[in-house]
């Protein structure tokens, strides 16, 4: 299986994967590639710049240091994302469904309003 991690997926599987279904780690930990996205990233540096999330744990680290990918943003993904209904206001969901979409990866997300998107999800 190929699974990309949303942002707050990953943020649980480096800080908190308790918080993670069952299914979830164990889906991430066998998986045959499991990945973050480049998006995700940003989406942590922009949250740690205003203050929304704390710089006390150093996330924006090599993923491959914890058995992760990284897929980085395609014009491709750029261009699924414009085909996207606007289920969803959130750019950088936006931008992982289209990549999960792209890359043809199940995406690992706790968001009820990426599951309404026409891609393969786990809850998170």
């Amino acid at each position: 299986m190929r699974l990309l991690l949303d942002t707050q997926a990953y943020l649980w599987w480096r800080i908190a994967p308790d918080r993670l279904t069952s299914h979830a780690r164990q889906a991430i930990e066998t998986a045959e590639d499991a990945a973050v996205s480049a998006v995700s990233g940003l989406e942590i540096a922009i949250k740690q710049a205003v203050g929304k999330l704390s710089e006390e744990v150093a996330l924006l680290d090599d993923p491959a240091e914890h058995d992760l990918g990284c897929v980085p943003v395609t014009w491709a993904h750029a261009q699924e994302m414009r085909l996207l209904p606007l289920l969803h206001r959130d750019p950088f969901d936006r931008l992982l469904v289209a990549q999960a979409r792209v890359e043809r990866r199940t995406l690992v997300t706790s968001d009820a309003q990426v599951r309404a998107y026409d891609v393969a999800t786990m809850p998170a």
